[in-house]
């Protein structure tokens, strides 16, 4: 049996969402791929990921198969902390401790950060004077500053580097080196 290969994705509203004949739901550390075989929703099938790099996959984006036909991607529900904080200082700090521990986040609408769930994290948010609040839902972390646009699929971009760290001392924390490559 041959397996469909689904060879580009479309964000959401730019594609026939209504022509999906199937669906994949995955989490978010399984919505960041070029190459890998999915199973669809329900009694669907597989399908084969083959993207010419790899690309962040959001909820409601379409893969484009071989042979024309879409599949709906949709994020799964996860267990996530949600992130309040009583002023603008506390959230920066909040957001500067979860950055230098190199945790994905999504920033809400409202403000707040969206974590997924860890209790060890969740108590230093306390004792950082946050209010968190767990929950299920879906996560969708901002995208790196180097991933070029949200998906990926039009612009190509490498960024190689290497990161010394001494958390020991508290100095040089991100130390780069390396180089950009040209686009």
């Amino acid at each position: 049996m041959t397996v469909a290969r689904a060879t580009q994705c479309f964000r959401a509203g730019e594609w026939p969402a209504s022509a999906a004949r199937g669906t994949v739901t995955l989490a978010f550390a399984d919505r960041h791929r070029r190459r890998v075989r999915l199973t669809l929703d329900g009694a669907g099938g597989e399908i084969m990921l083959d993207l010419p790099r790899a690309t962040r996959l959001l909820d409601g984006d379409g893969l484009q198969l071989s042979d024309g036909g879409w599949v709906l991607v949709r994020a799964a529900c996860e267990d996530v902390l949600d992130i309040r904080a009583a002023d603008g200082v506390g959230a920066m700090r909040i957001a500067w401790h979860l950055g230098n521990r190199h945790l994905p986040v999504q920033i809400l609408p409202d403000g707040g950060l969206r974590i997924l769930y860890d209790h060890v994290i969740a108590a230093m948010v306390g004792d950082l004077g946050g209010v968190t609040t767990r929950r299920r839902d879906i996560f969708a972390a901002e995208g790196g500053a180097y991933e070029g646009d949200a998906g990926g699929h039009h612009h190509s971009h490498s960024h190689h580097h290497s990161h010394a760290h001494r958390h020991d001392d508290g100095q040089d924390h991100h130390r780069q080196t390396g180089r950009e490559a040209e686009p």
